[in-house]
């Protein structure tokens, strides 16, 4: 009887987990997708397009080249892709810089297509009676030409989606707004290098006007000693020759908040010298900051300034005060002294009392703002324009000059590929 039983219980079992299986499944086609093919598309687009525009900002070497016509043909969505270059005092005109997809052997006639698109400064569009071919397993039937503008309409580069039949309105669109995206990363790259060839000479300015009146002073500084105290003209003449030695140096853009303050240090002694006891120095450093990593001489500066133009002038003791505290992700760094100050419309050069420096003049009749509007400038060039310095001052009030520095960026760490390099 127990048997008999035991048959019909496993069938509805059976039957049962079935049909709990079919509900599963049905309830989970049913469930709404994670995303819908609007939104995936608009994400493969966007990710297709991060991967171009890195080799684009990098400039277009051959290696670059390759990677980038490799994306600029899927955002396109063309079976083939070029990018070609202009040669500059050649009558060829231009050159296959890479290519991908179908069509490599179409070169030539690509090549003199981007040329007349570059003399005329727009697209041009092939059928099959442009691009003639004695290929049998020839697929291609055409081809868009598109020159990479920049803001000032001028392209040195061309885009070309090749595509096995005549190119439809949608095919040229497509390969025009791709083209012009790919010239403004072209334009950025340019934009790039130019403020880092700006920051270069920049710096080679501020060595300029630092050197004349400092190693004078330092020298007659040094002389007074030679005769009544030998030891300490020694003592400064290698505290001198290891400032300079750090301030001249030939390479490296960048280097450490500690570094910077070992030649601050070495500044100070000797202009210590100079001013006996009527020069006072106060420190505090927060010790987790010193390997923070920030421009070349863009402190330094800041403390010859206010010892200069601030202390120089003021009769009895004056203060220098250099604080750098951990503020998470940055590094704040302030310079300040209580000297004779200065009229806030004198710095800006006119424009009010705004306290930082994008709209000061780069050199005043006595040129006492050239180091900073230097830093500044050099700070916003690398960090972005919410780094630059913020000048607190009055006159008979002292000068309190502050920055923030990022504790970690891409642009100024060691052998960053394509930057600066940090050289001790």
């Amino acid at each position: 009887m127990g048997a008999n039983l035991s048959a019909p219980l496993a069938v509805v079992a059976l039957v049962t987990a079935l049909a709990v299986a079919v509900y599963a499944v049905v309830r989970l086609r049913a469930r709404r997708g994670i995303a819908t093919a609007t939104q995936r598309a608009t994400y493969q687009v966007l990710h297709t397009a991060g991967l171009a525009a890195e080799p684009l900002r990098n400039g277009l070497d051959p290696a670059g080249a390759a990677k980038a016509v490799r994306h600029l043909r899927a955002l396109v969505g063309a079976p083939g892709a070029a990018l070609i270059g202009a040669v500059a005092g050649t009558t060829d005109g231009g050159e296959v810089l890479a290519f991908d997809g179908r069509g490599g052997h179409h070169g030539e006639q690509f090549t003199a297509a981007a040329t007349r698109a570059f003399d005329a400064g727009r697209s041009v569009v092939l059928t099959a009676r442009d691009l003639p071919c004695d290929r049998p397993d020839c697929l291609v039937r055409g081809a868009v030409v598109a020159p990479l503008t920049g803001p000032d309409g001028s392209a040195t580069v061309a885009l070309v989606a090749v595509v096995d039949d005549d190119p439809a309105p949608g095919m040229v669109q497509a390969t025009l707004e791709t083209a012009r995206w790919a010239g403004s990363q072209l334009a950025l790259a340019e934009l790039d290098s130019s403020r880092e060839r700006l920051a270069r000479a920049e710096v080679r300015a501020l060595r300029a006007q630092i050197s004349p009146h400092f190693i004078y002073n330092a020298l007659t500084a040094i002389a007074s000693f030679v005769r009544t105290d030998p030891e300490r003209a020694r003592d400064l003449i290698l505290e001198f020759a290891e400032f300079t030695r750090y301030s001249f140096r030939a390479h490296g853009e960048f280097t450490t908040l500690a570094e910077e303050l070992r030649s601050i240090d070495r500044y100070l002694t000797i202009e210590r010298a100079r001013f006996g006891d009527r020069l006072q120095v106060r420190l505090q450093i927060a010790p987790e900051v010193l390997p923070v990593h920030l421009p070349f001489l863009c402190l330094q500066p800041l403390v010859e300034n206010a010892v200069r133009h601030g202390l120089s002038r003021k009769p009895g003791l004056g203060t220098v005060s250099i604080e750098a505290r951990d503020a998470g992700t940055e590094c704040h760094i302030t310079v300040e002294d209580d000297g004779v100050g200065m009229d806030p419309a004198v710095l800006t050069g006119g424009a009010g009392t705004d306290p930082d420096l994008r709209g000061a003049d780069p050199v005043d009749d006595a040129g006492q703002h050239v180091g900073l509007s230097n830093v500044d400038e050099r700070l916003r060039s690398v960090f972005g324009d919410q780094f630059g310095l913020v000048v607190e001052t009055a006159m008979g009030a002292g000068t309190k000059v502050s920055m923030r520095v990022p504790k970690f960026h891409p642009d100024a760490r060691p052998g960053a590929a394509g930057r600066w390099e940090v050289v001790s």
